[in-house]
């Protein structure tokens, strides 16, 4: 067997370790304080098919929450990870328990569980870690620059320093003098914000040579992954076309938007009762704060959102975005509201009103977005598309991501329009919810990013 082969084979037989040591907790507690209280009990083959139900929902929510990228995640984004997998599981076969029995079965037996399952994953972390840069050395890394610099300082910045040893740094012209000599002897090269010209010229080298190639992406690639292959005149062809999502997409989305709007704003309901009352008892100003912004088309709407500023925070009439923990506009209570992201629920109503829909680019204000439009006109794409609660630069970009990637984040979005899409994007929600960098601010004056 080819060396790699068996490496990469031996990567899966971890990441099946790590689903067997949570479940197996899981499938004693069945076994010693569930299986026999259903109101049907079952045979062995019903007890393994509740177990196997439990390993299929583990293994979907940690491949949503990216809990078994060994190489890309530090120990404890990994530990995070899993352990929101984990819970979630949990918490849904709990739900199952509770269908196939006469009463609520008893809850200690699955809180020990779940913490048993946290210690074991931080074990297997910590192990895997380890494991995985003891079998999976650094590779040896060239990297290529147009318009953007600093991917050696990312790399350094996010831990990626044992999967990628920057060995060599030029910008494109230069290394396309040098008849692309950079590449000799590198087994990854990363290219940042190249043009399409040049980047193929690269791209077809890499692949010759079998370089592994890292794409940081213009915006015009962000379009063209959305095209849809077809065949005409016998030749193969791309097709590409403005946001047309189809009419199924449009009416299952505004259902799974009525729906999970409805019954979040019943069981929340008592959560935003007790923000308002500790809004209106800070200064007793208003508990409701709108804001004109933006959705499909360029519609305008207001947002309804918690107040979470002082009333007078822009009583000289400029729209100003925050600059995060240290914005001295912000009161006590909206630092708590805005850190577990509570300030937004309101926009629940804007959902069923449908002027917004769960999931979307987030609604920006007619003159932040003249701004950066200013100098990055291909923002006003976004407005392909209904402005969403949360989106896909909310979960995988952060507050302080700037502008031109915040752009490119939304547009891979609505490239690829998919129901299941809008799922995974909700749920990966809930793990932001659990980093801090996640609600940090911008720099003032800061409006785009190299492009």
């Amino acid at each position: 067997m080819d060396h790699l082969l068996y490496k990469k084979s031996m990567l899966r037989v971890v990441k099946l370790a790590n689903v067997a040591l949570m479940t197996l907790p899981f499938a004693v507690a069945w076994y010693l304080c569930y299986a026999d209280a259903l109101a049907s009990p079952y045979f062995a083959k019903g007890n393994w098919a509740v177990i196997a139900l439990f390993a299929a929902v583990y293994i979907t929510y940690g491949r949503v929450y990216d809990g078994f990228q060994i190489s890309l995640n530090r120990i404890s984004e990994s530990v995070t990870s899993q352990s929101l997998a984990v819970l979630i599981a949990d918490g849904i076969l709990f739900m199952v328990t509770w269908l196939l029995t006469k009463y609520v079965p008893a809850v200690p037996p699955m809180l020990a569980v779940a913490v048993v399952q946290i210690a074991l994953s931080a074990v297997w972390c910590r192990v895997a870690h380890i494991w995985y840069f003891k079998t999976f050395p650094a590779k040896r890394t060239a990297i290529l620059y147009d318009q953007r610099e600093g991917m050696e300082k990312l790399i350094s910045q996010y831990g990626l320093g044992k999967k990628f040893e920057v060995v060599a740094v030029d910008d494109v012209e230069s290394a396309l003098a040098k008849d692309l000599r950079i590449l000799d002897g590198v087994d990854v090269v990363f290219l940042c914000g190249i043009h399409s010209h040049e980047r193929n010229v690269i791209l077809k080298r890499c692949i010759a040579e079998d370089v592994q190639m890292y794409l940081i992406p213009r915006i015009g690639d962000v379009l063209m992954s959305g095209a849809k292959r077809m065949h005409m005149f016998h030749l193969p062809i791309l097709r590409v076309e403005r946001y047309d999502p189809a009419p199924e997409y449009v009416f299952a989305k505004r259902t799974v938007d009525l729906l999970i709007a409805g019954f979040a704003l019943l069981v929340l309901s008592p959560v935003m009762l007790a923000v308002a009352a500790a809004i209106k008892a800070t200064d007793g100003g208003p508990v409701f704060y709108k804001q004109r912004r933006l959705t499909k088309d360029g519609a305008a709407f207001d947002v309804l959102k918690f107040r979470s500023m002082r009333v007078d925070a822009e009583k000289d009439g400029v729209a100003r975005l925050s600059t995060g923990e240290h914005d001295d506009r912000i009161t006590p209570v909206g630092r708590v509201i805005r850190k577990y992201r509570l300030d937004e629920l309101p926009q629940l109503l804007n959902i069923l009103a449908g002027q917004m829909s769960l999931v979307g680019p987030r609604p920006e204000r007619p003159e932040i977005a003249a701004q950066y439009e200013q100098e990055l006109p291909e923002f006003a794409l976004r407005l392909q598309a209904k402005a969403g609660l949360t989106g896909y630069a909310q979960v995988y970009g952060k507050y302080n991501t700037t502008p031109y990637d915040k752009l490119q984040l939304d547009l891979m979005y609505i490239a690829n329009p998919s129901i299941m899409e809008d799922f995974k994007i909700m749920f990966a929600t809930v793990k932001i919810l659990f980093e801090a960098e996640s609600t940090e601010g911008v720099e003032e004056g800061s409006v785009t990013a190299a492009r």
